[in-house]
């Protein structure tokens, strides 16, 4: 509040709340006459923390955007994986985030289940990845976090398709903490021309 009346910022943002604790923040925001915009909060196909702490929820009622972090759950939903750990990954190196011991067989059977339906899409899995991110009206910020030029224009790719049918898209990447459900279900993208595109 102190930023905002002293001319250092015009907004406010919070980060990691959830959706009772951002409720109470915004009113207490409001009551010093502080404009509060944006949430930040980690946020991919494979974390759905906001979803189910009431973050996202609120966020909507409220009216707030939500710029979210690790949309590639540490490179996971990349190609690096999809065979399994590769030598240069950053578990050997920085295991602060990223843990050997949670890259699991079930989890490289998720991350190609979902690659094979990014290819159905004419995507690569970073790319569908995000684009599940800003496909959705609550974000308004994907963060990407690169750490090379190629892989900021890869990125970009993302938005030249963000166009899915939600309800079904949302059934498929629920799933993605079922392997079983997600292998089937990309089964099914591949035999109806992919469901989960609209205009493709």
């Amino acid at each position: 509040a102190q930023a905002v009346r002293s001319g250092k910022a015009l907004y406010v943002g919070l980060s990691n709340y959830d959706g009772p604790t951002l409720e109470k923040a915004t009113a207490i925001l409001d009551e010093l006459h502080v404009p509060f915009i944006i949430n930040q909060n980690r946020y991919s196909i494979f974390d759905r923390t906001i979803e189910n702490n009431g973050l996202k929820a609120m966020a909507a009622q409220l009216h707030k955007g939500i710029i979210t972090f690790s949309p590639l759950a540490q490179g996971l939903l990349t190609n690096r994986y999809l065979q399994g750990i590769p030598a240069d990954s950053r578990v050997h190196t920085d295991g602060r985030f990223l843990k050997e011991k949670d890259i699991t067989p079930e989890k490289i059977a998720q991350i190609n289940a979902l690659n094979n339906i990014a290819q159905a899409r004419g995507q690569t899995l970073a790319e569908m990845a995000l684009a599940w991110l800003l496909s959705q009206d609550e974000i308004t910020t994907v963060l990407i976090g690169a750490s090379k030029t190629s892989q900021i224009l890869d990125n970009n790719q993302a938005v030249q398709n963000t166009s899915l049918r939600q309800r079904n898209w949302k059934r498929s990447t629920e799933s993605a903490n079922k392997p079983q459900s997600i292998i089937e279900r990309e089964a099914v993208c591949r035999e109806t021309a992919s469901p989960f595109v609209s205009g493709v």
